[in-house]
């Protein structure tokens, strides 16, 4: 592959700052009949406050400073039956030797900048753990990459363009992190380019159903006769509230994202309502500033693609489902299960995913562990990596 990195600084043209406050002072508001609380959506008075300061308040050139201070490249990436799409991503390395490429893969309503927190700490040279150097992407139609061209781009073309980004950075072996999509693309990216390139991966949500006896007759087995924990009886009843109450986004991205997709490019007030809502239910009593949340959805704003790229994601997957759950890879695996997060399964369900090498369950912590724990999620993933089974296939 050709050298075609380039580096990118984020700077949005002025006509589109300008675009977007026309855009929001002209916001028509739903009605909001009296006794509404979080139970039908977010509450008009948070909609109308966020508006407020976002339209003449919020600033996007900080923001952008702030975004600006990370590496970030762009490299033209070749996917099989796409063509070449220009991937977008955060690449800094640690001054250690011996130090582990790991690949960071977010997902919706995520982005590359929920790495932030803890890019310094997985890169650091300080202390005798661990030391990494990181690659961040936006996956295609996110962020500031190119969107696919063609219907059809499946999560094996997202884990595709993570391997071919991490092999065209001179990374012939690394570990992958995800939570979200993350967790599927790297569990993709595991099975399909591991053990080779790929040495360990490890997951915040590791979501998944019970075993099967047709994937693994033992497992299967040992899931009949083994009962229920108290905890496991307690999360599973979250999951059929989840079922029933927190996942409608889901059904409509999956099966018409270009309906939904209209409000998205067209309303900056709708987009903010529909991620603003999930950055605050999926969270363990983390204290978002009006000013993250801004930033966090004006990334979606001012996508390259545009904000309506990023859910066909969902469509693609649901259309695809058995394709995108690879069989079990004997690629040593990590699971870090965090309370609040959007689904709960038992460690026993987690050994179908892969070769459970590390696991632990923490008492704090929500769906965006690497922006509400960010040291919590680097110490799993150290300890999951100084294990002997991974840090034998490095230098460290």
């Amino acid at each position: 592959m050709p050298h075609s990195e380039k580096p990118f600084k984020l700077s949005v043209p002025d006509a589109d700052i300008d675009y977007l406050r026309k855009k929001l002072e002209f916001t028509r508001f739903p009605d909001h009949p009296d006794g509404m609380d979080w139970q039908y959506g977010v509450p008009i008075e948070n909609v109308r406050r966020l508006v407020a300061r976002w339209k003449d308040g919020f600033d996007w050139r900080a923001a952008e400073a702030r975004i600006n201070q990370f590496p970030q490249f762009t490299r033209d990436i070749e996917v099989e039956g796409f063509g070449t799409l220009n991937i977008h991503y955060v690449h800094k390395k640690s001054e250690a030797k011996g130090a582990i490429p790991l690949l960071f893969v977010h997902g919706w309503p995520g982005h590359f900048m929920e790495v932030s927190k803890i890019l310094p700490l997985l890169t650091s040279n300080a202390g005798h753990h661990a030391k990494f150097h990181v690659v961040a992407l936006s996956l295609p139609g996110f962020g500031f990459s190119e969107a696919p061209k063609k219907k059809g781009f499946k999560i094996r073309q997202f884990a595709e363009v993570g391997h071919k980004l991490m092999l065209a950075l001179g990374y012939n072996k690394y570990v992958v992190q995800g939570g979200d999509w993350g967790f599927t693309i790297s569990r993709n990216i595991a099975y399909y380019y591991g053990p080779e390139y790929v040495k360990a991966w490890h997951t915040n949500m590791p979501y998944t159903g019970p075993p099967t006896f047709a994937a693994d007759p033992l497992l299967y087995l040992q899931y009949l006769v083994t009962p229920l924990s108290p905890q496991d009886v307690q999360g599973l009843k979250r999951n059929e509230h989840w079922y029933a109450e927190g996942r409608g986004f889901t059904w409509i991205q999956q099966t018409r994202p270009q309906t939904i997709g209209s409000l998205l490019a067209d309303s900056p007030t709708g987009l903010l309502a529909w991620i603003y809502e999930k950055l605050i239910v999926w969270v363990d009593h983390y204290h978002w500033t009006d000013d993250e949340v801004l930033e966090w959805v004006s990334i979606y704003w001012y996508s390259r693609a545009g904000p309506a790229a990023s859910v066909r994601i969902y469509y693609e997957y649901y259309h695809d489902f058995e394709a995108s759950q690879p069989p079990w890879s004997p690629v040593p695996f990590g699971a870090s299960h965090f309370p609040k997060d959007v689904f709960y399964s038992p460690s026993l369900w987690v050994r179908a995913l892969g070769n459970v090498v590390y696991e632990v369950r923490h008492d704090v912590g929500g769906h965006f562990a690497a922006h509400e724990q960010p040291e919590i999620l680097v110490d799993d993933i150290r300890a999951l990596c100084e294990l002997e089974v991974v840090s034998k296939e490095f230098d460290y």
